[in-house]
């Protein structure tokens, strides 16, 4: 979603160059089930950034997961290590996910899991779906974002919640909310209520009211869909590809308001950076969505039932546009990332508390 500034705490490690085993020997090494930052934004860079000093972040690869030195396996989205679309690709990456598995053993290497979303693996294929269910087993201790996302039961757990973007994006005094702009942004899907956005957003016969879309769709059909109907209609403008962090974040400035409509994971970064750039966010109600609303404050997180309808967007629109007539911020201060790292430190010492002074 966002970069954030590197040299805030850990120790980054992507190359274990010879001779780096010394200067890392007294810290505790996480190898993350993320690939390494490529100058876009990525979550390994939050990772990365908010690390405490005693940590050594090493980011993903076959052979340094296989043969490579590290204390701590740190999974967040475990089908990034089955992720070939190719059923000859699929059946190397379930080889090679066995093997990380007998390593784990052999070497009694402990997995640290964060659930950002649901750990249903039901939908994908039988092999596939057995290393997933098998790496989850092995988990010391699950991280969830908050603390209403379902566990497997009888598991061992702690709460870190996601951090926030106010880091990344200072307040810009000169940016200014365009009354009846609404924006939707991130991954395009089909299940991510886009559709049903649009065809709400269309039946408002509202002149001043308009609608950006901003996001990178990997389904073709759904691109052109979104495509014809903002030139059908002069109010609706989609940016479709990939977005660099400060247009992303002028478009969200210039909107009054930032339409979620199918807020799947928890601690969803999507509505974090919205409120880290003081803009109300419309989501669907859930008992993840109900407790951030409790947390940032009255106004900021604003909720609709079941499907969106027309009201919805209006009624959002509303309390967004007093909400800002407040002139208060959001309140984040739990999501600061120095304790977010501090947190994630001490996770890594409950699994590993031999190491802790190493």
């Amino acid at each position: 979603m966002v970069r954030l500034a590197r040299g805030m705490g850990g120790t980054a490690d992507p190359g274990e160059p010879a001779g780096a085993e010394p200067a890392v020997r007294d810290r505790i090494r996480v190898l993350h089930v993320l690939p390494a930052p490529n100058g876009t934004t990525q979550y390994v860079d939050q990772m990365i950034g908010a690390a405490a000093p005693e940590i050594v972040i090493r980011t993903f690869s076959w052979p340094r997961a296989v043969f490579g030195a590290y204390d701590v396996l740190h999974v967040h989205w475990p089908e990034l290590l089955v992720r070939q679309r190719t059923w000859v690709g699929r059946l190397v990456d379930v080889a090679l996910a066995y093997t990380l598995l007998l390593r784990l053993e052999l070497t009694e290497t402990p997995v640290v899991r964060t659930a950002h979303d649901a750990t249903s693996h039901e939908s994908r294929h039988r092999l596939v779906r057995s290393v997933l269910a098998t790496l989850d087993r092995r988990a010391a201790l699950w991280i969830r974002l908050d603390p209403t996302t379902s566990l497997p039961p009888g598991v061992r757990s702690v709460t870190i919640p996601h951090g926030h973007y106010r880091s990344v994006f200072p307040p810009d005094p000169g940016s200014r909310a365009e009354p009846g702009r609404l924006v939707l942004f991130g991954q395009i899907r089909r299940n991510a209520g886009i559709e049903r956005l649009l065809d709400v957003f269309r039946a408002v016969n509202d002149p001043v009211m308009r609608l950006t879309v901003v996001g990178t769709s990997l389904d073709p059909t759904l691109a052109d869909r979104v495509g014809a109907v903002a030139a059908a209609d002069y109010r609706i403008e989609a940016r479709l590809g990939p977005v660099p962090d400060d247009v992303l974040a002028g478009e969200v400035r210039r909107a009054e308001l930032v339409v979620l409509p199918s807020l799947e994971t928890h601690g969803s970064g999507a509505a974090l950076l919205a409120l880290s750039l003081d803009r109300p966010v419309l989501v669907p109600r859930s008992a993840a969505t109900d407790a951030l609303a409790r947390e940032v404050g009255e106004g900021w997180v604003i909720m609709f039932d079941r499907v969106l309808q027309p009201a919805d967007l209006l009624r959002a629109v509303a309390v967004a546009r007093m909400t800002r007539e407040r002139g208060r911020r959001p309140h984040l201060g739990a999501r600061d990332w120095e304790q977010v790292g501090r947190r994630h430190a001490e996770a890594y010492r409950k699994v590993v508390p031999h190491l802790a002074g190493r």
